[in-house]
C-alpha cells in the first residue's frame, strides 16, 4: 500500500522533502498556512512591482543540482542561473570601497591596492583555511544526520582529528579573523559572514568563516529571484505527482497511540497520514502551536538564545552617485557597537550596516537600468517582535539612518513609491514561534551547533526539516534539512515494511 506523507510548511526544507520523496513514488502533500508557497523565500508587491523580500544570496547549487537530479532534470532546465564574477560591493564611506570577486587573485588584488600587501597575504591564507573548514565539515556534517561532538569526531576518523582541530571549534569568528587581517575594515567584512546564519561574530564559533569558501565555490543570480527558484522545486512537487495546498494552516499534529497518525487543519479537516515532516521553527513545536502531542518534538529557544531579527525595506528608487553591485554592503562605523545595540540594549542600532540588493544588476556589476530599479535594502534587528513590537516612530527612525548611512558613503535614493516594510514584528507573525527570528537559535558558542535537532524526533513518524534544524539556516542548508529528513524517513518506511507478520512457535504471532 502506498505510504502517504504530510509536510507541513511550503518553505524551501519542506518543498525540497517533498521534492525528494515525490521522486520515489510516496504521496505526498504539503500544506502551507499562507497564500503562496516559499516561505522566506517570498517577494512583495510595491506598485504592482515584484520585489524579493527574502534571501538573495544563492550558492551551494550542489544541493539542487543533485535535489532536481533525483526528479530526472536539472536545475538548468528549470530556471535561469547566471555566475556572478563580482561577489559584493563594499562600502564604509565615501572613499574607502572594496569589492570582493569569485576569483580570490582578483580579490587579493583588490584588498592589497585597499589595505596592503601584509592583509592581501592574510586574505589568501584565511582563504585556504576557510577551505579546510569546509572540506572538514561538508561530508561528516553538512551531508550527514546530525551528530553530536563525538559522533563528528568519529565520522572524520583518527585521520581527520587534526583538521577537525584545525578549524578552531572553540574560538569565535571575531577573534580566528585577528590571526589574518589587522585591518578592522576586514575583521568588519569577513565577520560579517556571521550573520548569514543570525549570529553575532563577536560570539559565533569560527567556523563560520567556511561561508567565505562557499561563496568563493560559486555565487549565482537567478533569473525572477529565489522566490522563483521555490516555485521552481514546487513545480517540481507537482509534476512527480505531489499535491501542494496553500491557505491550508494546520491546527495540530495528530498523535495516536504514541506515534503520528495525520494532521488536523484550522477548519477541522482531518487527513491521515503515515509520517510528518514538519517544515516549522522548531520552537513553534516546543511552544505547542502544532498541539501537545508533538511538543515533545520542537525545542524551547529563549528569547536570549533566538538568532537575529531584521527590519526590510522593499521599494522602487533612482540610485545615483554609487555604481550599486549586485549586492553591495555598506558598513556601520562601530561594528562591536552595532551589536551591543542589538542583542543587549534589545534596539534598531542608530548606526547600522546596511546591506542592499540591486535586484536589476546583474552579477559581473554591469550598468545601472534605465529609471528606478527595485531595491532591497535590509539592517539587522532584535528577535522581540511578539514581545516588543516596534513604535512607528522607531521604523521611521530605522529609514532615516539607513538613508543617511547610504548617503555619506556616497548613494543617493529618490523613492518612486512608499517602501513595504517588513519589521520584527511582521516577521513574528509570518512564522508562528520565532518571536521574529529568521534563523532559529542563534550560533553562538561552539555548542549551538549541536543543540538543533536533527531529523528524526521523539515522536514516531513525525521529522524535522527547515533554518531552525541540522544542517542549519539559509538557503542551501534548508533545503538539505528537507533532503534528510525524507532521507530519514524513507528509511524507516523501509525498516518498518520489512519487518513483516511471521508465524512463532506457540502460536504467537507478531503485530
Amino acid at each position: 500500500m502506498e505510504k502517504r506523507v504530510i509536510v507541513i510548511g511550503a518553505g524551501i526544507g519542506g518543498l525540497a522533502a517533498a521534492a525528494s520523496l515525490a521522486a520515489k513514488g510516496l504521496d505526498v502533500t504539503v500544506l502551507e498556512r499562507a497564500p503562496s508557497i516559499g516561505g522566506k523565500m517570498r517577494s512583495v508587491c510595491v506598485g504592482g512591482v515584484p520585489v524579493e523580500a527574502g534571501p538573495t544570496v544563492f550558492t551551494m547549487r550542489w544541493v539542487f543540482d543533485e535535489l532536481f537530479a533525483e526528479a530526472g532534470t536539472s536545475l538548468e532546465a528549470e530556471i535561469g542561473l547566471q555566475p556572478a564574477s563580482l561577489l559584493a560591493r563594499h562600502a564604509w564611506n565615501e572613499r574607502e570601497r572594496l569589492d570582493l570577486f569569485a576569483d580570490i587573485d582578483a580579490s587579493a588584488d583588490a584588498i592589497g591596492t585597499f589595505a596592503g600587501a601584509r592583509e592581501a597575504d592574510g586574505y589568501r591564507r584565511f582563504c585556504a583555511r576557510a577551505s579546510e573548514v569546509y572540506r572538514t565539515l561538508e561530508g561528516p556534517f553538512i551531508r550527514a544526520d546530525r551528530p553530536s561532538p563525538v559522533d563528528l569526531a568519529q565520522r572524520v576518523g583518527l585521520s581527520g582529528i587534526g583538521s577537525l582541530w584545525r578549524i578552531q571549534p572553540f574560538a569565535t569568528l571575531w577573534s580566528a579573523l585577528g590571526e589574518y587581517f589587522r585591518d578592522p575594515r576586514l575583521c568588519q567584512l569577513f565577520g560579517r559572514y556571521a550573520t548569514y546564519c543570525g549570529a553575532s561574530p563577536f560570539e559565533a564559533p569560527a567556523t563560520l568563516m567556511l561561508v567565505a569558501h562557499v561563496e568563493q565555490a560559486g555565487v549565482w543570480t537567478v533569473e525572477g529571484g529565489l522566490s522563483r527558484l521555490a516555485g521552481a522545486v514546487a513545480d517540481l512537487v507537482e509534476r512527480q505527482g505531489g499535491t501542494i495546498r496553500t491557505d491550508s494552516p494546520v491546527a495540530r499534529i495528530v498523535v495516536e497511540d504514541g506515534r503520528v497518525a495525520g494532521v488536523e487543519l484550522a477548519d477541522g479537516e482531518r487527513i491521515a497520514a503515515d509520517a510528518v515532516i514538519a517544515n516549522v521553527d522548531v520552537a513553534a513545536l516546543g511552544a505547542g502551536l502544532l498541539g501537545s502531542g508533538a511538543s515533545a518534538a520542537g525545542d524551547r529557544v529563549p528569547a536570549r538564545e533566538r538568532s537575529l531579527s531584521a527590519a526590510t525595506f522593499c521599494l522602487t528608487a533612482r540610485a545615483t552617485d554609487f555604481d550599486l553591485a549586485h549586492h553591495s554592503v555598506f558598513f556601520s562605523a562601530d561594528y562591536r557597537a552595532e551589536f551591543d545595540a542589538i542583542l543587549r540594549g534589545r534596539r534598531l542600532p542608530p548606526d547600522p550596516t546596511v546591506y542592499v540588493c540591486a535586484q536589476d544588476r546583474d552579477g559581473d556589476g554591469g550598468s545601472a537600468p534605465d529609471g528606478p530599479e527595485r531595491l532591497l535594502l535590509l539592517v539587522n534587528a532584535p528577535a522581540d517582535g511578539g514581545e516588543r513590537p516596534l513604535a512607528s516612530r522607531e521604523i521611521a527612525a530605522c529609514e532615516t539612518n539607513i538613508l543617511r548611512k547610504l548617503s555619506a558613503c556616497g548613494l543617493t535614493l529618490e523613492p518612486t513609491r512608499p517602501a513595504t516594510i517588513t519589521t520584527p514584528e511582521d516577521f513574528a507573525r509570518l512564522f508562528p514561534g520565532t518571536g521574529g527570528a529568521l534563523y532559529g537559535r542563534a550560533s553562538h558558542g561552539w555548542t549551538a551547533t549541536f543543540k538543533r535537532p536533527g531529523a528524526r524526533t521523539r515522536v514516531p513518524g513525525l521529522y524535522l526539516a527547515g533554518g531552525s534544524v541540522h544542517p542549519g539556516p539559509g538557503v542551501p542548508m534548508a533545503a538539505q534539512s528537507g533532503r534528510l529528513a525524507a532521507a530519514a524517513l524513507r528509511a524507516d518506511l523501509d525498516s518498518t515494511a520489512r519487518s513483516r507478520r511471521v508465524a512463532m512457535s506457540g502460536g504467537t504471532s507478531m503485530r
